[in-house]
C-alpha cells in the first residue's frame, strides 16, 4: 500500500480520475495533508465518507516516528525510526534568515568518503520519498513553526536515490503541499554525473552542491571512492555543462582537513580548477568523530586558503558551524541508534 504523503498531486489526479472522480479532489487532499495537517482520511469532511473509505483502503497515512532528540544552540538532531526498524537523522538550523532542515536521502550510503561518519554504515536502502516528506512534517509540528528551506545533506547521497528524490522535491515544492520555494531546496551530491546531467533537464530551479573537497585527483582518490569513476576533470566539464543548461549558480563544497588539502598550493589548484565557473566556494571546518583519524584544520590555516581565493577572485565563504557538540554537524550523521 503506497504511503499519501509520497504521491505528488499530478499522481493523486490521475488516481481519483481512474476511480472516476473529479480530479479537484486531489488538490482538497493536499490542503488537508499539508494546510490543515490532518492526521487521518476520516478528518477530510468535505470529502464524501465513500470516497475516504476508498482512500483508507489504497493508501497508508503512516508517520515515521521521532525516537530521539538532541539540541545544541541553534541546533536540534532528530533521530527517526522508519517502519522497518531503520534509523536516519535530520537537522534543524536556525539561521537569521529563518529555520532550514538537512534531510536524509537513504538508509546508510554506499559512497564511502573516508572523512564522513554517515558512509560507515553501507547503504540500507533507499529512502522512499514519504518518508523524506515526513522528516519535514515533523519537524514542523515539533517546533510549531514553518520550514523555510531543506538541504538534503544528509545520510545518503541523493542522486542515487533519484526518482524518490524527484517525487520529494516536487511534493515539498508544490504550492498546495509544504509549499517550499525551489531557490531554497538544495540537493548535495558527491558527483554522480550521470544524474547531474539528468538533473539539469528538470524543470526547477533548485540549488546544486557538488562536495568537491580535493582539488586534484591524487587527493580525491584517496578522500572519495567516486573519483575513481568520475575523475575531477570530467566532474569540471559535468559543472561547467549544467551551468550553461540551466544558468544557475553552484555550490562547490570543501571540507578543510589539516594536512590533507589545506594548503596554499591546494588552495592555487582549486582556484586554477574553478577559474572562470559561476560557482561559489563552500569551506567547511572539518567536524571530527571519535571513529575516524582526520583532524580539523586550524583557523589560521582555513583563513589563509580562504585569502588565496578570495585573490584569485573565487566566491568563497565559510560555512557556520552548527551542533558538533550533538554529532549533528556535516559528516557526522548516521544510520543507526548508539
Amino acid at each position: 500500500m503506497k504511503n499519501i504523503y509520497g504521491i505528488k498531486r499530478t499522481d493523486l489526479e490521475e488516481y481519483f480520475l481512474s476511480i472516476n472522480e473529479k480530479k479537484f479532489k486531489a488538490l482538497q487532499v493536499f490542503e488537508w495533508l499539508y494546510e490543515k495537517r490532518a492526521s487521518s482520511f476520516d478528518e477530510m469532511s468535505n470529502i464524501k465518507k465513500d470516497i475516504r473509505d476508498k482512500l483508507k483502503a489504497d493508501f497508508s497515512t503512516y508517520l515515521i516516528t521521532i525516537k530521539r532528540k538532541q539540541e545544541d544552540k541553534l541546533t536540534k538532531k532528530y533521530l527517526f525510526e522508519l517502519s522497518d526498524k531503520n534509523y536516519v537523522e535530520a537537522v534543524l538550523m536556525e539561521h537569521d534568515y529563518g529555520v532550514s532542515v538537512c534531510v536524509s536521502s537513504e538508509v546508510g550510503c554506499n559512497m564511502g568518503c573516508a572523512f564522513c561518519e554517515s558512509g560507515r554504515l553501507k547503504k540500507v536502502r533507499n529512502l522512499e520519498s514519504y518518508e523524506m516528506v515526513e522528516q519535514i512534517l515533523l519537524i514542523e509540528k515539533d517546533i510549531s513553526q514553518r520550514i523555510s528551506s531543506v538541504v538534503v545533506m544528509g545520510i545518503g547521497e541523493p542522486l542515487d536515490n533519484y526518482a524518490n528524490l524527484m517525487d520529494f522535491i516536487k511534493i515539498i515544492n508544490d504550492a498546495k503541499g509544504i509549499a517550499i520555494g525551489a531557490r531554497h531546496i538544495t540537493v548535495s551530491t558527491c558527483g554522480l554525473i550521470p544524474k547531474i546531467m539528468s538533473l539539469s533537464e528538470e524543470q526547477f530551479q533548485i540549488n546544486l552542491a557538488i562536495s568537491l573537497h580535493a582539488p586534484n585527483n591524487k587527493i580525491r582518490n584517496m578522500l572519495m571512492p567516486v573519483n575513481k569513476v568520475y575523475s575531477i576533470e570530467d566532474l569540471i566539464t559535468a559543472i561547467r555543462e549544467y551551468i550553461a543548461r540551466t544558468n544557475r549558480r553552484v555550490t562547490i563544497e570543501y571540507v578543510m582537513l589539516d594536512s590533507v588539502n589545506d594548503s596554499l598550493e591546494n588552495a592555487n589548484e582549486l582556484a586554477d580548477l574553478l577559474h572562470g565557473l559561476n560557482v561559489y566556494v563552500n569551506l567547511i571546518p572539518y567536524n571530527e568523530t571519535n571513529h575516524l583519524e582526520f583532524k580539523k584544520s586550524n583557523k589560521e590555516t582555513i583563513m589563509k586558503f580562504y585569502d588565496v581565493l578570495k585573490k584569485r577572485r573565487i566566491n568563497v565563504t565559510i560555512r557556520k558551524e552548527f551542533g558538533s557538540k550533538i554529532d549533528a554537524a556535516c559528516g557526522q550523521l548516521r544510520s543507526k541508534e548508539v
